[in-house]
């Protein structure tokens, strides 16, 4: 029987508790909260809401299924297996070896071989969430500033404000060049903090994992790279699905520009990466920061005891990631088969009239719905996004809940779903507008 008390109550509560920075407010939640209640399921629920707003790479699960059913001794412990008393009990923070050393190794090998990386200078954090907030905390002190690129993933305001009481503030980008970083968009957000006499400790760049799905060019990261370093603030490039890239030479790490640098102003870059979107095992909470910097290095890592990754999960990806002859397969055939979903989506898109970004990054496109907006407000793109939610029971991203300064944009994610699925979500888009040239 249920515990029921009184609410609401009198007693007080900390600041971050009842602070409004977790974002919970906003459409991008909204939406996962209306799936949630009326998910689409092909048999039992065919009228649900289909989820078009979670960027979760499904399309190699088999791969992953096939692997640990050939290699059983790499999930399951059983009465005296080896390292099971071992890892079963205390761990240290510094994650295991084996598991650094082949998560090192396949970042090398997702970015085809053209970056280094020290398995001493990883540090393993319980998913990318954790990484970019622990991050937070080490570069900047409450109420100063990092410096974020619009469009954003919406999970930032959370990420890097909620507990840390570090502000955000954007680089403004429009549609003009495809949403791309630029130096006057830098420079300006830069004089804006400034002007509100807020210190700028850093930029947080996602490459490739934006919402508009497409890489940073090399041109725009040497240029961001040279920016931070005549600011003297940090870097951190939020590089959590590089993989998911057609191909690896679409991909441009900022590491290799450090490498091609000799490493010169390297102190002040760090690396987020994570295996929730390459592998698709975000329920496994895996990330890691990779810095540059021996102090953030030796800080990451007394953190992490708050974010740790279990043993057995390390275990078992150690074993699978040190597979070379797996992780090639798997790299391979996720990003063709990623591919051929992105110009499924792409293709559909076009074909009811709807423009969209040239992406390669593989999970998700970012469509320009602006031609239908009543207003063309915040408002606008809201009523739409509510349309599309409530009548055509498909949840995407509003851009404004990615912080775009032009209305009408939206993600739209495709690869957290089977092809039948897709199918579907796109004849109701398709259905959508032409009811809305019948108006």
């Amino acid at each position: 029987m249920a515990i029921e008390i009184e609410q609401p109550s009198s007693v007080e509560l900390s600041r971050v508790a009842v602070s409004e920075t977790h974002g919970e407010n906003s459409p991008y939640f909204a939406g996962w909260k209306a799936y949630d209640e009326d998910p689409y399921d092909e048999s039992s629920n065919p009228s649900g809401v289909i989820q078009m707003g979670l960027a979760e790479n499904q399309v190699s699960f088999d791969l992953l299924e096939d692997y640990l059913e050939q290699h059983s001794e790499a999930s399951t412990w059983g009465k005296g297996a080896p390292g099971f008393r071992e890892n079963a009990l205390f761990q240290d923070y510094h994650g295991l070896l084996s598991f650094r050393q082949a998560m090192a190794s396949f970042m090398e090998q997702i970015r085809g071989g053209r970056a280094k990386f020290d398995p001493n200078r990883v540090v393993l954090t319980a998913g990318a969430t954790a990484a970019n907030e622990l991050l937070t905390f080490i570069l900047a002190d409450p109420g100063d500033a990092l410096l974020v690129p619009t469009p954003y993933y919406p999970g930032f305001d959370r990420d890097l404000r909620w507990r840390t009481r570090v502000k955000i503030l954007p680089i403004h980008c429009d549609s003009s060049n495809n949403f791309q970083i630029t130096l006057q968009a830098m420079e300006a957000a830069f004089e804006e903090a400034e002007a509100m006499n807020t210190k700028v400790r850093g930029v947080l760049i996602t490459n490739p994992s934006n919402p508009l799905g497409a890489t940073i060019q090399r041109t725009v990261l040497e240029e961001i790279l040279d920016f931070v370093t005549r600011k003297n603030i940090h870097l951190v490039s939020d590089e959590i699905y590089s993989g998911s890239a057609f191909s690896s030479s679409d991909f441009i790490s900022i590491a290799e520009i450090l490498e091609s640098r000799q490493y010169k102003n390297s102190e002040r870059v760090h690396i987020v990466y994570s295996l929730s979107k390459d592998l698709g095992l975000p329920g496994f909470r895996v990330g890691t920061i990779y810095s540059y910097n021996d102090k953030v290095v030796t800080t990451a890592r007394r953190m992490s005891s708050f974010t740790l990754i279990s043993s057995q999960t390390q275990h078992l990806l150690a074993s699978m990631l040190a597979d070379k002859e797996f992780t090639e397969n798997y790299i391979n055939i996720n990003r063709e088969r990623l591919k051929e979903r992105y110009e499924m989506i792409i293709q559909g898109l076009k074909r009811a009239g709807i423009e969209c970004l040239k992406g390669n990054a593989g999970l998700f496109c970012w469509m320009n719905l602006s031609p239908l907006l009543e207003e063309q407000t915040r408002d606008g793109e809201l009523a739409l996004w509510n349309s599309m939610l409530c009548e055509v029971k498909l949840n995407i991203s509003p851009g404004s809940s990615c912080h775009c300064s032009e209305p009408g944009w939206f993600r739209v994610c495709f690869a957290n779903m089977s092809e039948k699925t897709l199918e579907i979500a796109l004849k109701r888009i398709h259905g959508f507008m032409q009811h809305r040239e019948r108006k």
